[in-house]
């Protein structure tokens, strides 16, 4: 069984860039006020979410690992 991810868009960095559509259209959806969200915010770990994460102009797009909270974007340094 592979990793599960725990995904939260900070809305008050969000600019509505849909980045995150376009690498991830499965996984985000913007609201009337084009703020991001995660269609599901724990989802097994996935290539386009991890892309959508790194995409994003503003790093908005946190992911965490589901179990240990631990960081996978941004990484920790």
């Amino acid at each position: 069984m592979g990793d599960r991810w725990h995904v939260e868009v900070d809305r008050s960095l969000c600019i509505g860039s849909a980045q995150c559509l376009h690498h991830a259209p499965h996984a985000f959806r913007l609201d009337l006020a084009r703020q991001s969200h995660p269609v599901d915010p724990d989802t097994d770990a996935a290539e386009p979410v991890l892309e959508a994460a790194e995409s994003c102009p503003v790093e908005a797009i946190v992911i965490t690992l589901l179990e240990s909270g631990e960081a996978v974007f941004p990484p920790e340094e």
